[in-house]
């Protein structure tokens, strides 16, 4: 896994590229503490180039939406793959994320 971070708009995009599982998702929650530490409020996974994710991975973005939700912030999710959807349709995260198709949609809504 690879995890690339930007900013606009106020807006943190994390990009994930490849495997969200094992040492990846450590990595990727330890960087969304970190952020959420440095008081970001608007998180923005950008999963276009993400091929797999487990319930670990799954589990980091709940982590995020608790922790801003309490400090009215938001995250989002964008770019998800057919088959990664249907993982957050089953399990009603689709319920939980607002899912854009593309970085620029999310960016104009967040």
């Amino acid at each position: 896994m690879a995890l690339t971070q930007a900013a606009e708009n106020g807006i943190t995009i994390l990009t994930v590229d490849g495997n969200l599982d094992g040492e990846g998702t450590q990595a990727l929650e330890e960087k969304v503490l970190g952020l959420l530490e440095s008081g970001e409020t608007k998180i923005l996974f950008d999963f276009s180039s993400l091929d797999y994710i487990n319930s670990s991975g799954l589990r980091v973005l709940v982590l995020a939406y608790q922790r801003l939700k309490k400090a009215s912030g938001t995250v989002a999710i964008c770019g998800v793959k057919d088959y990664i959807q249907e993982v957050f349709e089953v399990s009603g995260y689709d319920k939980i994320f607002p899912l854009y198709p593309a970085q620029t949609d999310a960016i104009g809504k967040m």
